[in-house]
């Protein structure tokens, strides 16, 4: 039996955006990702933001940030989605955590049932997320946005329901 407390994703409140924000990944590990304060800023500004913390149990642990199109207004006839941050505090890496963050992200996006893929990207080298991605399902799409590699995930459609 598996006693670790369970990876949720958990909407961030005034009593949680100061411990969110203090999350940090390692030192050499900031060239991959943008600290929370950044993304939460960001996301105040971009309608398509979706943005959750990750914990484990009651501790938060990591951040996760969609950018999805069908939270636009009007939503685009074909819309996308991607994650535009993910991240796990440098004393919580190494145990599943992102792996798990990252499923119930998978979950999410399939549930809604509006997109063919789900995208990711990451900055190519040393101590990158690319394994983890590629474990996951995701495949390279040969699109390099910004200097970073994207992946995609295809996603099955849910057929019509009784």
């Amino acid at each position: 039996m598996d006693d670790r407390p369970p990876v949720t994703l958990r909407e961030i409140t005034a009593e949680t955006v100061i411990p969110v924000v203090k999350l940090k990944v390692a030192e050499d590990q900031n060239r991959f990702v943008a600290p929370n304060a950044v993304s939460l800023a960001q996301a105040l500004f971009a309608p398509e933001a979706w943005y959750r913390a990750i914990y484990l149990g009651d501790e938060p642990v990591g951040f996760v940030m969609l950018s999805d199109d069908s939270l636009r207004d009007p939503v685009p006839a074909q819309p996308e989605i991607g994650v535009w941050r993910l991240m796990v505090d440098a004393r919580h890496q190494r145990r599943g955590i992102g792996r798990a963050a990252l499923q119930l992200v998978i979950e999410h996006v399939r549930r809604k049932g509006l997109f063919d893929r789900l995208s990711i990207s990451y900055v190519p080298g040393e101590g990158s997320p690319e394994a983890l991605y590629r474990s996951l399902g995701f495949e390279p799409t040969g699109e390099v946005d910004e200097g970073e590699i994207v992946l995609a995930l295809a996603l099955e459609r849910p057929r019509g329901g009784p």
